[in-house]
């Protein structure tokens, strides 16, 4: 069942068709903190503290392993309570998404979660998984998730790399 709590509208259904079980988690994860910390929208970091917390293999694709996950959960902890709080009523646009996406995402998020579908379709899949939504979110340089990863200390390039390598290894087994 869905939250209305977060200006759920028409379109926000639609934006989650095509995601499995495990990125649905996450989004209702995702839209229970944003209002939780008083965002208006769903964005991008919400997005990558649900897949952390929710997805193993979200977590196992850090290279810098399990103290990594540790430290970038603590960032995302720290949101509500200090960090973050210059993104309070703000909306997150990274430039990824051209005008405005479904009600209560940020574009950025809106965009991620649409490029995840389409990475699993790339693939032969018919649901995007927890690594479709990371890959998403570490192409858009400019999101809210990849400040927190860089504010974490992520080395982003070899996590794009595993990601890229994982989609050709999905993709020829």
């Amino acid at each position: 069942m869905r939250s209305r709590t977060l200006s759920a509208g028409p379109d926000d259904a639609r934006c989650e068709d095509g995601v499995s079980d495990v990125v649905a988690v996450v989004i209702e994860g995702a839209r229970r903190r944003a209002v939780r910390d008083g965002d208006a929208q769903i964005d991008t970091a919400h997005l990558l503290h649900g897949l952390l917390e929710s997805d193993p293999e979200v977590r196992d694709a850090f290279p810098g392993g399990p103290p990594q996950v540790i430290r970038l959960l603590g960032y995302l902890v720290q949101r509500a309570i200090g960090y973050g709080l210059r993104w309070s009523g703000t909306v997150e646009d990274s430039g990824a998404a051209a005008g405005s996406g479904p009600v209560g995402w940020s574009p950025a998020a809106a965009a991620a979660l649409d490029a995840a579908v389409r990475r699993a379709a790339s693939r032969g899949a018919s649901r995007a998984v927890g690594l479709d939504l990371l890959a998403a979110l570490v192409h858009d340089r400019e999101c809210r998730a990849m400040e927190v990863l860089r504010r974490a200390g992520v080395a982003v390039e070899p996590l794009v790399t595993a990601l890229a390598g994982e989609t050709c290894q999905q993709s020829s087994g």
